[in-house]
């Protein structure tokens, strides 16, 4: 991505009784490392107990071959964590355990993709509950309304009980020593789906989580679905109306190419966005060049509708994680620099339509236009395969103030001359919608045309660190 979105977090989940489910959970991890790098984590039930390991880092870097064998259950559940409500601290790193010494059926543990846009009014709930989060993440806060329903009503019940208190994106899974369980918000933000394996189930953010473990995909979790997985099977239950309104960067940016959405293949819908963004966006050139890796569809399918030769010109440090996705801009922009190097022979003397998938803040984007220049770029153009992202989101992504937006509040001639090409060109929202195929009021474009799905309270527009700063005062 040039400069900067990231996503999200990944949950992942399986019910699958005398398998080895804290390996099965490792590998789905690693298979998901891609939507959150900064903390994993994992929680495993036996019949009596819940076990618990996380900190920061990598799945590879987190988890070794003697705290694998530590965890040893039925059934697991795992998070691989980006923050966007709080900030990035072993205290935020997921999942989460509620225990209740009192009765071990009652203790759970949760694990979370998305972002609740009421976390200040949950705030002030839970501290007249007489509950202390111990974290400024939301997922604690909801783990909390459900630990405090637990004492008067079954599992099951306190669940839909806390879920009537929230608002916002969120796929949820939640392990106890009975079931696990798998919730997805009612407008269907957050991407989740299940599968099988043998003998149980799993469930997981994005279905290239499956093939890793031997699963095979089902279906998706429905929007509004709660849908609860124990040794009698599945038993799923809608807890709100259904209205989907799925993140369009899920599409463009955040999904492996090899995951299935509404049960599409992504990689497919990316190539059909790089061919409408050359019906749109014509220019004589040379050569397309990708962006590694986001951009690589979009240049294929830019390329095919042309007919200007595609060209791997710009080598990726696969070392190097997301610029996006690192949390601090003095990370991000010491990132682009390890990350990319430009093939000098191929790019020499050329005029290049460079594709991305999208531009935020800019930083890489423009780092890249210049290194284009410096071995003897003729000329730069930049094609976009999504809309100009002019909004803050606060449904799970990273940009949550309109001053970090290298779109908002400038002309297309403003953004241009700051990224330094010679012609910029967005895919239209028109374009990128029809490229999936599906239709236009299924998904949230709230980025693109500030028309939110889910209503937001004021206080979300501080930013994520609003709990952090209520805190300090």
């Amino acid at each position: 991505m040039g400069s900067g979105a990231r996503e999200k977090c990944a949950v992942f989940g399986v019910f699958a009784p005398y398998r080895d489910v804290s390996r099965i959970a490792y590998y789905s991890l690693f298979a998901l490392q891609h939507r959150g790098q900064e903390s994993t984590g994992m929680a495993v039930a036996t019949d009596r107990h819940l076990v618990l390991y996380k900190d920061m880092g990598l799945v590879q870097q987190v988890f070794n071959e003697e705290i694998l064998m530590m965890l040893r259950g039925d059934s697991a559940i795992g998070h691989n964590r980006y923050s966007t409500t709080g900030g990035s601290t072993r205290a935020n790193a997921q999942p989460f355990i509620f225990e209740d010494s009192a009765n071990s059926s009652r203790t759970f543990a949760i694990s979370h993709n998305g972002n609740l846009v009421n976390t200040w009014e949950l705030a002030g709930e839970l501290r007249r509950l007489g509950e202390a989060p111990s974290s400024t993440c939301d997922t604690e806060m909801f783990g909390l309304l459900v630990k405090y329903y637990c004492r008067e009503m079954s599992f099951d019940d306190a669940l839909l009980k806390a879920l009537a208190h929230i608002r916002g994106a969120y796929s949820f899974v939640i392990l106890t020593t009975e079931a696990l369980y798998a919730l997805r918000d009612p407008d269907g933000v957050r991407p989740l789906c299940l599968g099988s394996v043998d003998s149980g189930y799993v469930v997981a953010s994005e279905s290239a989580a499956f093939p890793i473990v031997g699963a095979q995909y089902l279906r998706d979790i429905a929007p509004g679905e709660m849908l609860r997985i124990d040794k009698e099977g599945l038993h799923s239950r809608q807890f709100a109306e259904s209205r989907i309104h799925m993140c369009m960067f899920e599409f463009f940016y955040f999904s492996r190419p090899d995951s299935l959405l509404r049960g599409k293949e992504t990689y497919t819908m990316r190539i059909a966005m790089g061919r409408q963004l050359a019906r749109e966006s014509a220019v004589e050139a040379d050569i397309v060049v990708s962006v590694p890796d986001s951009g690589v569809s979009a240049a294929i399918g830019y390329a095919a509708e042309s007919g200007i030769p595609y060209e791997e010109a710009l080598v990726k440090n696969r070392y190097v994680g997301r610029t996006f996705i690192e949390p601090l801009q003095t990370q991000r922009e010491l990132g682009v620099r390890m990350k990319l190097n430009p093939l000098k022979e191929i790019i020499t003397g050329k005029r290049i339509i460079l594709v991305d998938d999208s531009v935020v803040r800019g930083n890489t984007s423009r780092q890249m236009v210049k290194m284009l220049r410096a071995v003897g770029a003729r000329e730069v153009h930049m094609r976009l395969s999504s809309p100009p992202i002019k909004f803050p989101c606060f449904y799970g992504i990273d940009f949550g103030t309109h001053e970090e937006l290298i779109a908002a509040g400038r002309s297309l001639e403003e953004i241009r001359a700051t990224l330094g090409c010679d012609t910029l060109h967005y895919l239209s929202l028109e374009g990128v919608v029809k490229a999936t195929g599906l239709p236009f009021e299924e998904f949230c474009l709230a980025c693109f045309n500030n028309e939110r799905p889910i209503p937001i309270s004021e206080q979300m527009k501080i930013g994520k660190f609003i709990l952090e700063e209520e805190e300090h005062k």
